[in-house]
């Protein structure tokens, strides 16, 4: 999985966006000092390529009635059902983030409830009946103290030791 060589202005430009999803191009533009064209053509490349993924609206969990976030580890009784179990909590709502670990879990992942009774019923009712998971062990956050996107560097060097030379934006 190479990553694909940006340049400065790419950085720049990935900095601005990254602060503010909703910044005009207008004033990205100026403030890399370059057009708005040419901004727009550097954004719909990073898309592209896929170092965009998108752009979103960020909810307020607490503000729209989730007050119970958690984050579950979960055994698989097979690693070959690894996809089976990932299609299963896709089809809960309330499972916002799924990810295939290193470690003592398989999988872990981020749940929003309503509040602990809220959050028992997913539990019991939409978790335990998927076929492949052995056993879970659940952390309640109280808090979130801050949460950010990955800090923008330079990516023009790839880490992945395969000796694959960078695809490079034109």
């Amino acid at each position: 999985m190479g990553h694909h060589q940006i340049d400065k202005l790419d950085e720049k430009i990935l900095k601005l966006i990254s602060e503010n999803a909703r910044i005009p191009f207008l004033e990205v533009a100026r403030g890399c000092n370059v057009s708005g064209a040419a901004i727009h053509q550097r954004i719909q490349k990073l898309q592209n390529i896929g170092i965009i993924k998108g752009s979103e609206f960020i909810l307020d969990a607490t503000k729209i009635g989730y007050n119970t976030c958690a984050y579950m580890g979960i055994f698989l009784k097979d690693a070959n059902m690894f996809k089976s179990v990932v299609d299963e909590l896709y089809k809960i709502p309330e499972v916002v983030e799924c990810h295939y670990t290193t470690g003592e879990y398989a999988m872990f992942i981020k749940i929003y409830a309503k509040n602990n009774k809220d959050f028992l019923s997913i539990i019991h009712d939409k978790l335990q009946p998927i076929e492949g998971i052995s056993s879970t062990e659940t952390i309640i956050s109280l808090s979130e103290a801050f949460k950010r996107q990955a800090p923008i560097i330079s990516l023009d060097v790839d880490d992945d030791d395969t000796g694959e030379y960078e695809e490079e934006i034109e």
